[in-house]
């Protein structure tokens, strides 16, 4: 839920909560070390001073001397309940006393106070032949914080030669120490707020920085949305390159590509528009002059009949190619995609050249086809290859030569016809362009659009040249190799 509710959040307002909470924790975690480091320092104080004591000798393991010791044995004899000055007054600013092995305490060095024995000063005494000491945190008998020290302490009895362990416990007030931290934790949690609200608000301030170029991409967006207007650009510095100026980059180069794409589509339309009027404007008429015939009862001379039916069966012809044409036009990449395999180039080759010969009977073919295999559509190679074969055999003269050579990847076709005037050569591969000098010949002015398109989405290049000693050579470059790949099972 609360995942669900923090995505539902605007951008701005998440990045500003992610900032803040990875300030927050850090500075959480630079104000409890801090914290532990000073109470470890404070602490280490505290048992500095209770070590330098006037009652130790050395260090903790060996805490006063043989004659204190002697003094403290005719002492606790009695186990007395009263103040004992025996060091002096070495105890006069601290909690000191000596704990018998059943944990009674008893020998207190200082009228300050008692301090609570535990479990913890019992195994000192148990195992005060390792005479090692401990530090604790305890209480007086009021409840009172202290930092306690207990040393483990031998007395050999003089009269009866027995041994007995004793624990020797000193202690200081922790109430200034506590104090003291307590101030530091207020003032570590004052700063860490400050620290954790000062970094919402850089958070929300940089990311409405950050952002700023996101909300033009977002208003263009909604503008091209709105209006249909895909000639809006972001402006974006030439020297930057951030994951948002790349956006803006890929965002401008989209819409020209669309406003390209429509462009097209509406010459497209217009100019197919313009080339169906012609032959439907003719089948109309010569329709009509066909019902008016029957309707009128004045039929039509035979050798007219004729010569009118053909021109509609022609005008159909060339509809239903035109048609054809502008469905191959109008095929996405995506749907031409989806049939792409290895195609053996110069079967491909071949059987369009059959389909030449039958168009231009009277002409001669030649070939000399080496292997070369290819990725591409089948069908669409194949009609691209037709097409430039059917424009060699339209301006081929009478009994010409086309010759065709497919080696190394490199298709050529050559005829001997009147060739391409320098000056159109720009315009061939234009949807609809067709020379002055063709207009009378049948064709719709696509045949090779079609060819760069198919060429172009097979990942080659095709171009067409004046041929020396006359005529015009297509060349078709296409990647592929000289031997078909193995087949994946």
């Amino acid at each position: 839920m609360l995942a669900r509710r923090f995505r539902a959040l605007p951008i701005r307002a998440r990045l500003s909560m992610l900032v803040a909470a990875a300030v927050a924790f850090a500075v959480a975690a630079v104000a409890v070390t801090c914290w532990f480091i000073v109470q470890g320092k404070l602490y280490d104080q505290l048992e500095n001073d209770l070590q330098k004591a006037q009652f130790t000798r050395g260090p903790i393991e060996q805490p006063i001397s043989q004659q204190q010791v002697n003094q403290l044995a005719d002492a606790l004899n009695n186990c007395t309940q009263t103040p004992q000055n025996i060091f002096n007054g070495g105890y006069r600013n601290t909690y000191s006393q000596v704990v018998q092995p059943d944990g009674t305490p008893c020998l207190f060095l200082t009228s300050v106070g008692r301090i609570k024995v535990t479990q913890a000063d019992l195994d000192v005494i148990k195992n005060a032949s390792s005479r090692q000491g401990i530090f604790r945190n305890g209480t007086d008998q009021d409840g009172n914080a202290v930092r306690v020290m207990t040393v483990p302490l031998t007395i050999n009895d003089r009269n009866t030669g027995t041994t007995t362990s004793y624990a020797i416990m000193a202690a200081v007030p922790l109430k200034s120490t506590e104090s003291t931290l307590n101030d530091l934790a207020l003032i570590l949690l004052l700063v860490s707020g400050v620290g954790v609200i000062g970094a919402g608000a850089a958070g929300l301030a940089v990311a409405r920085a950050g952002l700023r170029p996101v909300d033009k991409l977002t208003e263009a967006v909604e503008h091209v949305a709105r209006t249909e207007d895909l000639g809006i650009r972001i402006p974006v510095e030439e020297d930057s390159d951030d994951e948002i100026a790349r956006l803006s980059r890929s965002f401008n180069s989209m819409t020209t590509a669309l406003a390209s794409s429509r462009e097209l589509q509406q010459q497209l339309i217009a100019d197919a528009g313009h080339e169906l009027r012609t032959p439907l404007t003719s089948l109309r008429t010569n329709i009509e002059l066909l019902t008016r015939s029957e309707e009128t009862g004045r039929p039509l001379p035979p050798g007219d009949r004729k010569a009118l039916l053909a021109s509609v069966k022609a005008q159909m012809t060339e509809l239903a190619s035109l048609i054809g044409d502008l469905q191959e036009l109008s095929r996405s990449a995506g749907q031409r995609g989806e049939r792409v395999q290895v195609v053996a180039f110069h079967d491909t080759v071949e059987a369009a050249m059959v389909r030449a010969r039958l168009r231009g009977p009277e002409l001669t073919i030649t070939a000399d086809l080496k292997p070369w295999f290819v990725r591409a559509e089948p069908s669409a190679l194949e009609r691209a290859i037709v097409n430039i074969l059917d424009n060699a055999v339209k301006f081929s003269p009478d009994g010409g030569t086309i010759d065709v050579q497919l080696a190394d990847g490199v298709l050529t076709v050559r005829d001997h016809g009147p060739g391409i005037p320098a000056d159109e050569l720009p315009y061939v591969f234009d949807r609809f362009w067709r020379s002055p000098s063709a207009r009378a010949l049948p064709g719709s002015g696509l045949g090779l659009s079609i060819v760069a398109r198919t060429v172009q989405q097979a990942g080659g290049e095709v171009t067409l040249a004046r041929a020396d000693g006359g005529g015009t050579v297509a060349t078709v470059r296409l990647p592929g190799a000289a031997t078909a790949p193995p087949e994946v099972p």
